[in-house]
């Protein structure tokens, strides 16, 4: 049964810094090597088309609706979720926060568990894991027993390195663990980027190759906690299941990862 204040965090600051840096040890040089020259050589093209890009994509607003509520009976169990992160964890491309990921996902958990499920969500355009951190730092505080973090196309297109994405996400995870009490961190994929119908090739293939990259870094540092987990979704985008800007996920999208993502909280030994 869930209870928001059972338990207490299985990891330290430390731990998660040694758990990162180890993950990062067993990647794979080479292709990052790989990538990086492709890069060099093909800079000015992806230069010139990255700011193309940014000039024509349209700017889509943030899905409106309420950003925090609760769903199932009220002498149920209780689970406490706090839904954070970027464009696609604030709703871009849909019109109600109903239709975005939130909505999909808090839905689903409550069918999947039977529980009450108590949510808030924080999120905002633009923002890397770090924006994230920052601005859960400086919101009001939301007392949750599961955090699911939805974020990392930012850090590709920011260009950071996967082991700069993953050392900003264990010190967001840690400070959920620690410092707000989560008893449990999950991290959303990274979609596959190379899919996106906004970005021309080669800039789609190299920006593809990155996320792909931060995705693998990602699930490998997970994979060494007890208290964090990496989410595969299996997603096969195309124009029809994306918002009309080609860059962020339209409904079908959003309805998919939020089942996704409420199958794997289901699944957590909370109890």
């Amino acid at each position: 049964m869930p209870s928001s204040r059972s338990a207490s965090p299985t990891s330290r600051a430390s731990d998660g810094a040694a758990s990162a840096a180890a993950s990062l040890r067993v990647g794979r040089p080479a292709a990052a090597a790989a990538a990086l020259a492709l890069k060099v050589a093909l800079a000015p093209l992806l230069v010139a088309q990255a700011r193309a890009t940014r000039r024509r994509a349209p700017v889509l607003p943030e899905a409106e609706g309420a950003r925090e509520g609760a769903l199932g009976a009220r002498d149920a169990s209780i689970l406490r979720v706090l839904v954070a992160g970027d464009s696609s964890a604030a709703g871009v491309g849909v019109a109600r926060q109903e239709q975005a990921v939130v909505g999909h996902f808090v839905r689903a958990l409550q069918r999947a568990t039977g529980w009450r499920i108590e949510w808030a969500l924080r999120a905002r355009t633009g923002l890397t894991t770090r924006g994230v951190h920052d601005l859960l730092r400086a919101a009001d505080p939301f007392s949750a027993d599961v955090a699911v973090v939805i974020t990392g196309v930012n850090d590709v297109t920011h260009q950071l390195t996967a082991r700069r994405a993953v050392r900003d996400r264990a010190a967001l995870a840690e400070w959920l663990l620690a410092t707000v009490g989560v008893r449990h961190v999950v991290f959303a994929p990274l979609p596959p980027m190379h899919r996106f119908p906004l970005l021309p090739e080669p800039l789609r293939r190299v920006i593809g190759g990155d996320a792909r990259r931060h995705d693998a870094a990602l699930a490998r540092w997970a994979a060494t906690r007890s208290d964090v987990s990496h989410a595969a979704i299996a997603l096969d985008l195309d124009a029809a299941g994306m918002a009309s800007d080609g860059f962020h996920p339209g409904e079908p999208v959003y309805r998919a990862c939020g089942e996704a993502l409420a199958v794997h909280v289901a699944r957590l030994p909370l109890t």
